[in-house]
């Protein structure tokens, strides 16, 4: 049987990385109009950067909990 936590947790989850990829799709459409200056484009570089590993993370602690939301 699913646990309301681990439904709970796994809303928690998928809440996240929507907001993640937001931003992340915000950055990439902002970068895409070319009407910033060099510098604020290279800083919105490394902000994606920072983000995807971010997702990354979030997927990763989410794997590592699961088994104990399972039992």
């Amino acid at each position: 049987m699913i646990s309301l936590s681990l439904i709970g947790f796994t809303l928690d989850l998928i809440g996240k990385l929507l907001v993640a990829f937001t931003a992340i799709r915000v950055h990439d459409r902002f970068q895409k109009e070319h009407k910033i200056d060099e510098k604020v484009f290279t800083e919105m570089k490394r902000e994606q950067a920072l983000g995807l590993v971010g997702i990354g993370l979030i997927i990763v602690g989410y794997l590592l909990q699961l088994p104990e939301k399972l039992y």
